[in-house]
Order: structure tokens, then C-alpha cells, then sequence
């Protein structure tokens, strides 16, 4: 073989072996009740020994980019209460729904197996809290992972922005803020078509840089105010009430923050929380018990600054397996509950709802890593007349759908890296949480990261956002 061609056939090589490294299989289906037939929401679907997963969407549907060099490992689709579905990444077949059959442990026969172990929801709990340095991880990690910011009111989407994040915690024994780190990496969408009430944020952006409680809204007048400076106002907002330093480093990251002072989760969390065993369930053939979380004696405050965020009970579930004591799975809300609270919530957000928190957590060499995180809470706009406001001797009709606001946040976690010398290299990076500042699209990035899949309902609100967004910059 002559040299140039030797050349150009080793070329050949190395960019075909190159192609079968990157190259990945899309899987897609639905996940289906056997009983019922009804899809099911928030199914884990992953590579078994890996970190590679998703989860279905409000339809039960799901879409998993796996890597060429998992296609004889093991598909894995789990449902807490259900038996789960394996088969060989290579042998799965998109052409046909998967169907999963409930599962239910006897929860008298778990109790009787040893009179050592807690019975009460209490007590499960507490032990759970006592083995949290056992089962959450011990030494510094990164999480590669999707995050989707969306903002809307009852009839449509305002803002939209999706990107990918990286996650940097030193472990559970180090205390946050310090060992937590965000950075955003890309940002594949980004719309914004929100109506804001500027003056109403400008005004809480006064009150913080100045100290001056006394500032009110209806003293400023709007023609006198730069836009740069209201748009300043208005990121500040954004990023106090859902920047992503704020979700991870706060109260709401209840196992991973329990060891604060003054945590959600703490030594004095029966004050707040009740908690009562419901039953017991299978998760991926594994006992787990399903907890009921239920108001203390004493409100929850979050004590966020500038923000009157106290006066709630805590309601919801938390999923603890059996064997471990390990923390699987937490459903958990703040509804409004004190009497300022009440009157607040009602007339500002239209709801006593106000904060409502899902997090999900993965099993990976032993230890419970974050996998999916889901934060739902009202937003203040001030959008739209209020009930009883009159215009030029008229009474203006209210529209609720359209005046209140809610924002979510979801972030699906798809890659561990417990690599020291690459935690070495990616912290001696610049790190940046900013979710809403403008980046270039990345299109070669996004092509083989796994992301969220939106509902049917979602994917037609997002269209029509795209649409009103492209007339609106034209």
C-alpha cells in the first residue's frame, strides 16, 4: 500500500472509531399502569450501574440518548409501587409500550420481622436523618445535569429558558454555601414575554440596596426611571427568587442541607413536621417505606431576606427504603397557614400553595446522588387590574388566569463524575449559576445530551411562545 494511501486509510480508522465512541441509541416510549392503562408520571427510566437516565414525562412518555458502549448493559424502567422492567439497552424495542404492574409489600409483615427497628413515621424518619452520612456521599462530586425554567399563568408561557448545568458539591459533611457550586454551561432556548409590574420590583430593589422599608410603589413614577435601571431591578428579582444558588443552597434542599443551623430538616424538625407510616412499597424489588409528612405545632419559616416567606405548614410524602434507611424520594409543599400568610398568598398569588418541591434521588456506588429536582412556586407580576378596581367610573373585570404567575424549575441530573482530577480541573474554572443571562446556542453540544421531554400540552404552549416571541423581536 503506497504511504498516501496508507495515510488516508488510517485517517479512515481513526475517524470511524471515533464515530462508534460518540455515537449513541435514542430510546423512546411510553410507560403505562398494567391496571389502569393510565400514563405514569416521574417513572425512572436509566442503564442499570450507570448514571445514564430519565424520567417520563405528564404523559408517560420519555426519550434516553445512551452511549454506543452501554447497548449490552441493562435498561432499567422503575416506578416507586411498581415492578420494574429491565431488558438489554440493544433489545428494547420503541415500537411497543412498556407496562408496569403494581407491587405492594404486606406493611404488617414488615413490621413484625424485628422489634429493633422503628415503626412509627417518626421514628423512620429520624433514623433516616441519623444515616444520612452513611448513605449520602462522603467525598467531593460534579453532576452534569438539564435544567428548564418556565414561567406562566393559567392560559400560557411568559418566559422560557433551558440549559445545561454542573454541579459541584465537596460532600454532605461540608456545609453550604461555601462547598456548593452552579455553573451554567449552554443555554438552548431562552424567551421571555413576561409582563412585569417594574415599579413593584424596582421598589423592592430600592428597599435592598437602600434600607429604606418606607419606599412605596405608588410614590415612583415610571417616566422618571431608566429602562436599563428597571431591567437591572428586574434580573435582581429574578435571580433572588429562583436563581439556581438559591434552590440548592437554601432551606428547600432538605437532605442535603440538614446539617445548617436552623434547617427545615434539623434536630427540632418534629416541632415543625409530623410524619405517619402509611405502607409499605416495592422499588425496583426493594422494600420502601411510604411516609405521610404532615404539620407540626410550630410554623415553618424560610426566613428569606426581603421577602415575607414565613407562616407555613409543611404537607406531603417521603419514600425511605426498607434495608438502608436511604432517602429515595421526597414530595413536599409549604401551604400557607397563619393568618398574614393566608391573607398574603390569596391576594398576591391567587393561591395558599406556595411553595411545592420534588426531589429524586439515585443510588450510585452505594451512595444517593440528586436525579431529578422539580420546584414549583407563585410569582408576585402584578399583572392586570385587581377585583374591584374601577376605570373612568366603571368597575374592570379581574381575569385570574391571566394576572397570576407561577414559576417551575426542573433539573434532570445525568452524569456523576467522582474523577478527582477532573473535580480539580473543572474548579479551577470560572463558575457562573446565571440561568437567564443570553449565551450562544450550541448546536454540536446539544445534539447528544439528554434532556426533559415536555408533555404534549407543554410542547404546544412552548410553540406557540416561539411564535409570539419571533413577532415580537420583529
Amino acid at each position: 500500500m503506497k504511504p498516501q494511501y496508507f495515510k488516508h486509510f488510517f485517517g479512515i480508522l481513526i475517524l470511524l472509531y471515533g464515530f462508534s465512541s460518540f455515537s449513541q441509541t435514542e430510546l423512546k416510549n411510553s410507560v403505562l399502569d398494567a391496571e389502569t392503562f393510565l400514563p405514569l408520571e416521574s417513572a425512572s427510566v436509566y442503564v442499570k450501574n450507570t448514571t445514564i437516565g430519565t424520567i417520563t414525562n405528564a404523559d408517560g412518555k420519555f426519550v434516553l440518548m445512551v452511549p454506543e458502549r452501554y447497548k449490552s448493559d441493562t435498561l432499567v424502567v422503575s416506578s416507586i409501587g411498581f415492578k420494574s422492567y429491565k431488558i438489554p439497552v440493544n433489545e428494547f424495542d420503541s415500537t411497543f409500550d412498556v407496562y408496569l404492574e403494581p407491587d405492594v409489600a404486606s406493611l404488617d409483615e414488615i413490621l413484625l420481622v424485628a422489634e429493633t427497628r422503628p415503626k412509627t413515621g417518626n421514628d423512620i424518619v429520624l433514623k433516616a436523618l441519623e444515616e444520612l452520612s452513611e448513605n449520602l456521599p462522603d467525598s467531593a462530586y460534579l453532576e452534569k445535569g438539564f435544567v428548564r425554567h418556565k414561567e406562566r399563568n393559567k392560559k400560557e408561557f411568559k418566559w422560557l429558558v433551558e440549559g445545561a448545568i454542573t454541579l459541584y458539591d465537596s460532600s454532605y459533611q461540608t456545609k453550604t454555601p461555601e462547598f456548593l457550586k452552579i455553573n451554567v454551561d449552554e443555554v438552548r432556548k431562552s424567551y421571555d414575554l413576561r409582563d412585569v409590574d417594574s415599579l413593584l420590583t424596582y421598589t423592592a430593589y430600592l428597599k435592598d440596596k437602600s434600607n429604606n422599608r418606607e419606599l412605596k410603589a405608588k410614590n415612583l413614577r415610571r417616566d422618571t426611571i431608566k429602562t436599563s435601571t428597571l431591567v437591572k431591578a428586574i434580573k435582581w428579582n429574578d435571580t433572588r427568587i429562583n436563581g439556581l444558588e438559591n434552590l440548592f443552597q437554601g432551606k428547600l434542599n432538605l437532605v442535603r442541607n440538614s446539617n445548617l443551623s436552623r434547617a427545615l430538616f434539623d434536630e427540632n424538625m418534629l416541632d415543625k413536621h409530623l410524619f405517619s407510616l402509611d405502607t409499605i412499597l416495592v422499588d425496583n424489588d426493594r422494600k420502601i417505606y411510604k411516609i405521610k409528612i404532615n404539620k407540626g405545632k410550630e410554623y415553618i419559616n424560610l426566613e428569606t431576606k426581603g421577602i415575607y416567606n414565613d407562616g407555613y405548614n409543611a404537607n406531603g410524602w417521603i419514600y425511605i427504603y426498607w434495608d438502608t434507611y436511604a432517602i429515595k424520594k421526597i414530595e413536599y409543599e409549604l401551604i400557607a397557614a397563619s393568618s398574614a400568610q393566608k391573607s398574603r398568598s390569596k391576594t398576591l398569588f391567587g393561591t395558599q400553595v406556595n411553595h411545592k418541591l420534588i426531589i429524586n434521588y439515585m443510588e450510585y456506588q452505594d451512595k444517593m446522588y440528586p436525579s431529578y429536582i422539580y420546584y414549583e412556586t407563585p410569582k408576585l407580576v402584578n399583572v392586570g387590574p385587581k377585583s374591584g378596581t374601577t376605570v373612568n367610573g366603571k368597575e374592570v373585570e379581574s381575569n385570574p388566569e391571566e394576572r397570576y404567575y407561577y414559576t417551575v424549575q426542573e433539573i434532570l441530573f445525568t452524569e456523576i463524575i467522582l474523577d478527582k482530577e477532573k473535580i480539580k480541573e473543572a474548579l479551577n474554572s470560572s463558575w457562573d449559576p446565571d440561568i437567564f443571562m443570553s449565551r450562544p446556542y450550541n448546536k454540536e453540544f446539544w445534539k447528544n445530551y439528554n434532556t426533559l421531554l415536555e408533555s404534549e400540552e407543554e410542547e404546544k404552549l412552548i410553540q406557540d411562545l416561539t411564535k409570539r416571541s419571533t413577532l415580537f423581536k420583529e
